[in-house]
């Protein structure tokens, strides 16, 4: 297997993570703790997960899955801290307070004596970054954190980050954690040229689109009943749209003269970005698991960049994965699944 490093530091990981968002809800524990050991199994070693997912349950499962594998060093362990866990007005940010506190509760959650990759779940506008990314270098230097990243950042701000931490010879940022697929192509447009420019990795999420490129969805009229976007609504729901599942219909067709699955190959298209160390894939089932499993080494046909780049252009999008960004100003006007004309 190609591993790739994270950034410029010395981590080396598959070049596909695991994400844990399901783990405790939908997914059941022992089937969570089975995906997690076929995955290590197969050589996937970068695990995300957030205190917040959940309400715990995600990282306590990590945690168990970790214990049962025995070696705790073949392990990444990717948390991320920043959404509300509680009622109190200290129950959320990027504050200091809030980090420092939230780490030593995922290390007891996780039974772990150090996280690997820190990540800020989402940047906080009301807290000063020295204030932040000083808490973080706190957190390194005292051995429970390895390596810090962010998520969900405009490139303005993981500049700052990077700017701050070399000013003052902080623990520097390695991984900025956007969504990132053929729907939404954003990114591309500030956030991947600054990476390379600074030596950071990306780890996308969402780069199936929420299934659209898996083909999950047939029409804007007919969503599936344990989709995202009927469970969860908001803009899960408005991520899907005709424009989007008209693009996920061709890359199915493409997939299929090329002898692959349209998921594998949308998976494969991201994997292979500029700057990607390793999207993230979040199975509810083993069974999804094992579908993606050949990505690890599935060769994306260089003959489809092309076609890939003309059904939605570099830095364009056809729908939003970005609204979910307080910060994203440029949101489609896409239409609501609930009315959109049958």
């Amino acid at each position: 297997m190609n591993y790739r490093s994270l950034g410029r530091s010395g981590f080396m990981v598959a070049p596909l993570a695991l994400g844990t968002f399901n783990f405790g809800g939908p997914t059941d524990e022992e089937t969570s703790i089975r995906i997690m050991l076929r995955a290590l199994d197969a050589g996937i070693n970068l695990f995300d997960v957030a205190n917040s997912y959940n309400e715990g349950r995600s990282e306590e499962f990590v945690g168990k899955a970790i214990a049962e594998w025995g070696r705790r060093d073949d392990v990444v362990i990717a948390t991320k801290v920043h959404f509300p866990v509680g009622q109190g007005p200290n129950d959320s940010g990027n504050s200091r307070y809030h980090i420092l506190r939230e780490c030593d509760r995922s290390l007891a959650r996780m039974k772990v004596d150090h996280i690997d990759l820190l990540q800020l779940h989402r940047p906080d506008f009301t807290i000063p970054a020295d204030e932040t990314l000083r808490a973080l270098d706190d957190l390194v230097a005292a051995g429970k954190v390895r390596y810090i990243g962010t998520s969900s950042f405009p490139a303005w701000k993981v500049m700052e980050a990077v700017a701050l931490a070399d000013r003052r010879g902080w623990a520097r940022p390695i991984v900025e954690q956007p969504p990132y697929n053929l729907l939404d192509r954003r990114v591309e447009n500030e956030l991947v040229p600054l990476c390379l420019a600074q030596g950071l990795s990306l780890v996308p999420y969402a780069p199936l689109a929420q299934g659209v490129l898996a083909g999950r969805y047939a029409s804007t009229g007919d969503l599936p009943a344990d989709s995202r976007a009927v469970t969860r609504g908001g803009v899960y729901s408005d991520r899907v749209n005709d424009a989007g599942i008209a693009v996920g219909r061709e890359v199915a067709r493409l997939a299929a003269e090329a002898g692959t699955s349209a998921a594998q190959l949308a998976m494969a298209w991201v994997r292979d970005q500029p700057a990607v160390a390793a999207p993230l894939f979040g199975p509810r089932t083993l069974e999804q698991l094992e579908h993606m499993l050949p990505v690890l080494d599935l060769p994306f046909p260089p003959e489809l960049r092309e076609a890939f780049d003309d059904l939605v252009p570099p830095g364009s999008a056809v729908t939003n994965f970005h609204n979910g960004a307080r910060w994203m100003k440029q949101v489609l006007a896409v239409p609501h699944p609930e009315r959109t004309p049958r």
